[in-house]
């Protein structure tokens, strides 16, 4: 193992845990050292992008992120839906979030993949998943819950359009950008 945690400190708990963490890296030429990081521990998430096949739509959320913000992007982030696994599992976390955020009931839930979200500093694992909806099941405003403090506008544009954002830079957030490739694709692929 090149990897042992020698010790893990709390240092901070509001939203998340900030731990300091000291690792021994041992070095691919043997020599040992220690490195000090501080890690987020989040927790798990999942992220669910909605796509209405019959109308080429697709759902995003918009939302001011305190970590964009604090590096200087002042714009609210065009994003899919995502939130805390919460003790769910990622399906149901899914379905939940659409639900919250989007207002909105998914069908055909479809796993995608799993990923690290930044590893170098946060502990979040991301389930990625595709839904299918349709007008008749956007049932609720949607915008988040309150009391946890979103204040979410939701977005439902072409997914042509959503895609060219990439480009551009209207989105900049990782893991809407992962999923609208792979919806991209699967849209290409399905009509040629």
């Amino acid at each position: 193992m090149r990897f042992k945690i020698l010790s893990a400190e709390v240092v901070a708990q509001v939203w998340s845990r900030v731990y300091r963490v000291v690792v021994r890296q041992t070095r691919a030429d043997g020599r040992e050292e220690d490195l000090v990081r501080e890690v987020v521990d989040h927790g798990g998430a999942a992220a669910v992008l909605p796509l209405d096949p019959q109308r080429g739509t697709c759902l995003l959320v918009r939302q001011m992120r305190a970590g964009a913000f604090f590096a200087g992007h002042h714009a609210p982030l065009l994003e899919v839906c995502a939130g805390l696994l919460d003790h769910d599992d990622p399906e149901t976390c899914a379905r939940r979030e659409a639900l919250e955020e989007l207002g909105c009931r998914v069908h055909d839930l479809t796993f995608v993949m799993k990923a690290f979200a930044t590893p170098g500093a946060h502990t979040e694992f991301l389930h990625f998943f595709t839904a299918t909806y349709g007008p008749e099941d956007r049932i609720a405003a949607g915008g988040g819950v309150e009391h946890e403090g979103e204040d979410i506008e939701v977005v439902e544009m072409a997914l042509a359009d959503a895609h060219a954002l990439i480009a551009t830079g209207g989105i900049v957030d990782a893991k809407t950008i992962i999923m609208l490739q792979h919806a991209w694709a699967a849209h290409s692929a399905y009509n040629g």
